[in-house]
This record gives C-alpha cells, sequence and structure tokens, in this order.
C-alpha cells in the first residue's frame, strides 16, 4: 500500500496541475458578494465571495488593484474575471482575480458615491472654506483642453464683456488617462508661479467616463489645496462632479463660468458712475452743511460783539464769588455759634465758677493735690484753701467725720 502512496504536496501539485487545465475555468466569471474583505499593505486584496450556499477564497494582485476606480468592500454585490486554482501551502481552492465590475449602478457610479462621501466627512466641501472670488481679476486662469469648444467659448464671452480681459490658458488633456494627473498638475502651476487671480477648470460635456478625471482625488486635491479661488465649469447644468463640490464656485457651464469670473464692463463702468455721482453729492453736502454752519457761525453775538463773552464770563465769575462770600459768612456765624456753645459748657463746669458762689477748693499745700477725704490729713496738718478770690492757709486743729462721730485728736 505505501509503494503507491503520494505525498501530499505531490497531490496538491497534481490537483492544481488539473484545474489550470481546465480551460472553462481558466478565465471565468463568477458573481457573489464580497465578504471578509482584506486590503494587504502589499497593495493584494484577499477578501471571499458568497451566496446564499457557498463561498469561495479569491485574491486579487497589486497590478490588476491599481486599474480599479472603486474600492471593493464587504457586502458589494461584484462580479469577477478569474482563474481557478489551488494554493499549494494550504490546499486551498481559490480565486485569482484579474477583473472586478459592481453589480447595479455600476463601477463609476460607486466609486463617484464613495469618493464624495470620504471627502464630505472630511470637510472639503464646507461652504467655511470656499474663497471669495475677485470682483475684477487682473488675470484669469483656465485649465482646460486648448482644442475644445470651452476656450473658445470662454474667449468669446470675456470678449463680449471686458474686451480688454487677460487670459491665462493651460493647456490639458481633459479625459482619458493621465488626464487627472495633468489636470492637478496645471493647478499647481499656476498657483506655483502665480499666474492668474481666478481659475476656471472644465471641459465640455460627455458621459461619466468621459468626465471622469475631474472625479479623480488628485484633481480634487489640488482644487482643495489652490491658493487661487477655483471656479469649476464641467460638463451641462445637470453633469456634478467631484470638482464642482470643492470648488470655490460651481459654474453650470464654462460660458457661465466665464460670466462669473469677469463682470460686464458696462455694468462696472455704471457702477462707478454711479460711486462718482454718490461722492460728489456727499461732498456737496458736506460743502452746504459747513456753509451753513459758518453763515450761522458768523451773525452769532460772540463774533459781533467779542466783548459780549467776555462780560458774559465775568457775570459768572461775580455770580460764584457772591455765593462763595455768602457761603463764607454762613460758614463763620454756625462755627462761632458752636464756639461760644462750647465756652458756656466748659464755663459752667469750670471749678472757678463753683468757687464764685462760696465754695473753696481743699489743697495739700506742699504737693497741690485736692484732699477729697478727712482720711487724708491729720491734726495740725497744714492745708491751703483755694477761694474765688485767694488763697487761705490753714492748720488743722481737729479732725472730724460725719455728724455724731467723735473728733480724731493726734496722738
Amino acid at each position: 500500500m505505501t509503494d503507491r502512496a503520494v505525498s501530499v504536496s505531490q497531490l496538491n501539485r497534481y490537483v492544481k496541475s488539473l484545474l489550470e487545465k481546465d480551460a472553462s475555468l481558466s478565465r471565468i466569471l463568477v458573481a457573489g458578494e464580497i465578504s471578509s474583505f482584506k486590503p494587504h499593505p502589499s497593495g493584494h486584496f484577499y477578501f471571499a465571495l458568497k451566496d446564499n450556499e457557498a463561498q469561495v477564497s479569491c485574491v486579487m494582485f497589486k497590478g490588476q488593484t491599481a486599474s480599479l476606480k472603486f474600492v471593493p468592500e464587504n457586502g458589494l454585490q461584484v462580479v469577477v474575471r478569474a482563474r481557478a486554482s489551488l494554493f499549494e501551502r494550504s490546499g486551498g481552492f481559490q480565486l485569482y482575480v484579474s477583473e472586478m465590475n459592481v453589480l447595479g449602478k455600476g463601477d463609476l457610479h460607486l466609486a463617484f458615491e464613495q469618493l464624495k462621501a470620504r471627502l464630505e466627512k472630511e470637510g472639503w466641501f464646507d461652504a467655511a472654506n470656499k474663497r471669495p472670488l475677485p470682483v475684477l481679476p487682473h488675470r484669469i486662469g483656465v485649465v482646460t483642453s486648448s482644442s475644445g469648444a470651452v476656450i473658445r467659448d470662454i474667449l468669446h464671452v470675456l470678449g463680449r464683456r471686458f474686451p480688454n480681459f487677460r487670459l491665462v490658458l493651460h493647456p490639458v488633456p481633459v479625459q482619458g488617462p493621465g488626464a487627472a494627473q495633468a489636470i492637478a498638475q496645471a493647478i499647481r502651476n499656476m498657483n506655483k508661479w502665480q499666474l492668474a487671480d481666478v481659475l476656471i477648470v472644465g471641459r465640455g460635456g460627455g458621459s461619466m467616463e468621459d468626465l471622469w478625471a475631474f472625479n479623480e482625488e488628485p484633481v480634487a486635491r489640488a482644487v482643495h489645496d489652490s491658493a487661487i479661488p477655483v471656479i469649476s465649469a464641467v460638463g451641462h447644468e445637470t453633469d456634478f462632479t467631484i470638482c464642482d463640490f470643492v470648488a470655490d464656485y460651481r459654474a453650470p457651464t464654462p460660458s457661465a463660468a466665464a460670466e462669473v469670473a469677469m463682470p460686464a464692463k458696462a455694468d462696472v463702468l455704471d457702477k462707478i458712475a454711479g460711486y462718482g455721482q454718490r461722492m460728489r453729492k456727499s461732498v456737496y453736502y458736506r460743502l452746504d452743511t459747513a456753509h451753513a454752519r459758518l453763515e450761522r457761525a458768523r451773525t452769532t453775538r460772540v463774533l459781533v460783539d467779542p466783548m459780549e463773552l467776555v462780560n458774559r464770563r465775568q457775570m459768572v465769575v461775580d455770580m460764584l464769588a457772591q455765593r462763595l462770600t455768602t457761603a463764607e459768612r454762613g460758614r463763620l456765624s454756625s462755627v462761632s455759634r458752636r464756639f461760644s456753645l462750647i465756652c458756656g459748657k466748659l464755663d459752667a463746669l469750670s471749678p472757678l465758677k463753683v468757687l464764685s458762689r462760696g465754695y473753696g477748693m481743699v489743697q495739700d499745700p506742699v504737693t497741690g493735690k485736692s484732699i477729697l477725704s478727712v482720711d487724708q490729713v491729720g491734726e495740725g496738718s497744714n492745708l491751703a484753701v483755694v477761694l474765688s478770690d485767694g488763697t487761705l492757709d490753714c492748720l488743722v486743729e481737729a479732725v472730724r467725720h460725719k455728724e455724731g462721730e467723735e473728733p480724731i485728736h493726734g496722738s
């Protein structure tokens, strides 16, 4: 039995060769729903295709993924062109995908919606980021094809509206491979060399495939990063591109873009004439007002009789002086009354006032201190009795306390 056994690797190689020899499996179309999608850093895509009953592993290498307009995602219904084979190392059956297309809306519609949703989330469409267009640009830059009807329409409209305009054309391909990169580079060049005050970026109408260059991220990024205000004029009025949403202004047609970029010369001249008329009216009004003020000033009493102003001011000074004198007198009278009142109170409290009524004040003749109690003196003590008109030197012969008490005799 062991003589007929084969190794696992031999078995896998044999099965792989059988699968790859089958012509019907070399370029097979398979429809299904993407699941377990994993983009690898190498650029390869690993995923599975499934339906209600089964699933199959798939891989799409970097060389093929670069051609996709959209980003695969789980749940997306697609149809792939692939070859069926076996991965020898794991023995897993899988499809090697070379092409992928979306079922339903189509690849371009999905890619448009995906990029639009992502840029909108990042704030690229916010009105706050829109730059104002210059009122009267010195130079108008145009990024479009040099041979299409767009540049002719723009030249015609500008020549009609403002014959002495200045236009800087940066010719680019507007569709096909490399068109998006060329348009983006042209916008960057216009900014780098400061070639214009406003940019018109656009092309004529066409299918979604024809307009696709203006839906690619390089163009959107160049418009978003432009320091020069950008007017997007892609296709017809009903066409919308990513460039329209990112630009500072979206014109429905290239001709409309030219009208937005440059005002009509007649309108500008009318506006200037209107400003001039308003300025003259304003100057005349101010002159009339100043003249009226001058006439009023010339007839005022002050200028007719200058001394009247001095006399009026002198009257004011005299009035203030009179008020000051009156206030000073009132103040002095009030102070005098208060002084008399205080003097009366002090006089009533004065010891001399008491003495004038027949009272005397007893003092120690040595210290001058008042004697307030009989306990402070003894028999034979010397005292001074102060009266209102002089002083009596006295000798104490006896000391008596209150009535009824025995006299105190010295020892």
